[in-house]
């Protein structure tokens, strides 16, 4: 073993440079922890990351940041992140959603509005389904508060509680679809504490974007880090939690070194955490099957950039549109490599960016639930193919649920196109499965099998970005800060 001098030990250590990792750091390091984040790649972020290619910057998993709500309202999670990360309003540079809508049918048939008025989305439902209207006004009446969600992650169905107030299945499917594809780990279902966290961000709050999309974020974050004190480890990942007495007590990392801390709190899941105590990833970093526990949902995502303004095709009005074109919403991994009958459209030029403000390509992504098994399993060379293939699948159904467009002018205007696969997603955040929302087991208190060893983040049960912040300063709050009172 590597000899450990008093550089090689923090007061905390944490594992992971994603949204959750860098607020506990920061949370941390303004109150004087020694703290240090480790990630295993070269760019923080996570699941919440951006790439380059040929010289166009692409967001990954950011389609919007939930949760907008204007300056004047108070008591809310982003006015908590903003407050106990000391980041002003302004740094986040965050322009609001032009408006979504679900749509549901072969062609879209059926379609609710919603947008950062939640009075919007009680008009269409009240004029397409008007005999629920009053048991919509009930149900968000009944919503647990955030306050109420240590007693709401005890209910098990939100289509139980929902079936107390609606009793139209469509409507139903149609409003669970957004808070699932934005949310959920559990196939067909989800938690009364998950419905409610992501029906107040999406319905009752709402969406917004900053201009330069998720590097604008990652950058104020590493700011606010650096400027606390905080210490960064990139490229060396952890290979290994050496337990001792119950305790995490040395961290194994990629370049060969230990290093030592009082408490450590890992960002990369509980299954993935829970892995490196028990049996550590190899030179590759790769584990050799997935433990059973880990997360089924994962995704493809194709991206289409174009030389003109979504707003040209008729484009323009809609931010994020959640489809579906089948009688029953199916939330699950798919049998097959991709399930193209449902998925999110997002097009980034249309959130409210300011006068004199446009992104200068256009921009349109689609995103539908994945099987892992399938991708993971592939040559390179059926891989290229298959990748080439559900890009175009994936793209033309999509399309169905927004204004027609000339094929070739279509192809005309594209200029770059790139997609990413459950196999993506596993490598460059080590999420076994490609699992974007982890577990479907939610450890709502962060606690591990090891006294000193916490969780922050998708497992710890908030997802996103705002949740995801919320999480790690949370969990800083609770484990560490507090308990030192």
């Amino acid at each position: 073993m590597c000899a450990m001098n008093s550089a090689s030990h923090y007061d905390v250590a944490i594992i992971g440079a994603g949204m959750s990792g860098l607020a506990a750091g920061i949370r941390l390091a303004h109150f004087g922890r020694r703290v240090c984040i480790f990630e295993r790649h070269n760019a923080p972020g996570g699941l919440n990351g951006f790439y380059s290619l040929a010289g166009r910057k692409y967001d990954v998993g950011l389609h919007a940041l939930t949760n907008y709500v204007g300056p004047e309202v108070k008591n809310t999670p982003l006015g908590r992140i903003l407050r106990q990360l000391r980041i002003d309003r302004a740094e986040l540079d965050l322009a609001p959603q032009h408006g979504s809508r679900v749509s549901f049918g072969p062609q879209g048939e059926t379609s609710l509005r919603f947008t950062n008025d939640p009075s919007v989305l009680s008009a269409d439902i009240a004029e397409k389904f008007p005999r629920e209207i009053d048991g919509w006004r009930a149900l968000l009446a009944a919503l647990p508060d955030y306050d109420a969600l240590a007693e709401a992650t005890r209910m098990p169905s939100a289509r139980g509680f929902m079936s107390r107030f609606l009793r139209d299945p469509l409507l139903v499917d149609m409003l669970l679809c957004p808070l699932m594809f934005y949310g959920s780990a559990q196939e067909h279902d989800m938690d009364v504490a998950q419905f409610a966290i992501m029906a107040r961000a999406i319905y009752l709050e709402g969406l917004a974007r900053p201009f330069e999309g998720v590097r604008t974020i990652l950058r104020v974050l590493l700011e606010k880090y650096r400027a606390a004190g905080g210490e960064r480890r990139m490229k060396c990942g952890v290979q290994r939690i050496i337990p001792r007495n119950g305790r995490a007590a040395v961290l194994a990392l990629d370049d060969g070194t230990e290093v030592a801390a009082n408490q450590v709190i890992s960002s990369i899941g509980a299954a993935e955490t829970e892995w490196l105590v028990h049996l550590g990833r190899g030179e590759g970093g790769e584990e050799t099957a997935p433990p059973a526990d880990a997360g089924r949902l994962s995704f493809v995502e194709a991206i289409t950039v174009f030389n003109r303004p979504p707003a040209a095709w008729g484009w323009g009005g809609d931010t994020i549109v959640f489809f579906n074109d089948s009688p029953r919403f199916h939330y699950a991994r798919p049998a097959g490599e991709v399930d193209p009958r449902s998925g999110v459209i997002c097009i980034p030029n249309n959130f409210d960016y300011g006068a004199g403000r446009a992104l200068a390509e256009g921009v349109f992504r689609v995103t539908c639930l994945a099987d892992y098994d399938h991708w993971a399993n592939l040559e390179e060379e059926d891989y290229r193919a298959d990748k080439a293939r559900w890009f175009g699948e994936t793209q033309r159904s999509a399309r169905r649920f927004l204004p027609p467009v000339d094929e070739a002018a279509f192809a005309a205007a594209t200029v770059a196109t790139d997609m990413f696969t459950p196999r993506t997603i596993t490598k460059y955040t080590g999420h076994f499965g490609g699992a974007v929302y982890g577990s479907p087991r939610k450890a709502h208190d962060g606690r591990t099998s090891l006294e000193n060893l916490f969780l922050c983040g998708t497992d710890q049960g908030f997802v996103g970005i705002v949740g995801a912040l919320l999480s790690g300063i949370a969990m800083a709050n609770r484990h560490i800060l507090q308990s030192a009172r």
